[in-house]
């Protein structure tokens, strides 16, 4: 297969990032999530928890709990977003790959080879999955869907603004639980060998 892309854009709980992993093993290529996290706390020299945190908190609200002096409240956001963009940028061109989140599907939207791919599913299946297949507590994965949900949404309004709607740089969308994670995975799987002829 030639040099391609695929971004995997989700809804908490769907599986998005478990899919994600089955599909690099699918079509033997890398995939990156935590990579994106380690490499970005690496450059900013912050631990992997506070990139973390201030990745998954764009509000304001955490941001002056968590750097009260900082004169740059809103830097700190900034920065990881700087630095993950270029992360990026650098590994979708050096291979073949998977990237998982981070409005990567926006941030590579004027690559050729690229696939952008958002995976949802119905509420209840996401609890679902969340208890069964992640192991949270039913309390804690409603307040956790909620809660990522809209710190997503607030993530991708802040820096990707341009985008209006989940529709919005997508050329694939996929509900999960009408086929699985391998289901899903194995789809996409063929999506990627027919628009790449593998």
């Amino acid at each position: 297969m030639e040099h391609f892309v695929i971004t995997i854009s989700r809804q908490f709980g769907s599986m998005g990032r478990t899919i994600a992993a089955r599909l690099s093993e699918i079509l033997e290529v890398e995939y990156y999530d935590r990579y994106i996290v380690e490499a970005t706390a690496q450059r900013l020299g912050q631990s992997v928890s506070t990139v973390s945190h201030v990745e998954e908190n764009t509000g304001t609200f955490f941001l002056k709990k968590k750097y009260p002096f900082n004169m740059g409240i809103y830097s700190i956001s900034d920065e990881v977003f700087f630095v993950q963009k270029n992360i990026i940028q650098d590994v979708a061109s050096k291979s073949s790959c998977i990237i998982v989140g981070r409005c990567a599907d926006s941030i590579l939207k004027d690559m050729d080879n690229c696939l952008n791919v958002y995976i949802y599913a119905p509420y209840e299946a996401r609890l679902h999955n969340c208890v069964h297949e992640l192991m949270m507590e039913e309390r804690v994965a409603r307040k956790m869907i909620k809660e990522v949900d809209m710190e997503r949404a607030n993530y991708q309004k802040k820096y990707c603004p341009e985008v209006k709607s989940v529709f919005d740089n997508k050329h694939v969308m996929l509900n999960s639980s009408e086929f699985g994670i391998e289901g899903t995975a194995q789809i996409l799987a063929q999506i990627a060998r027919e628009r790449w002829k593998n």
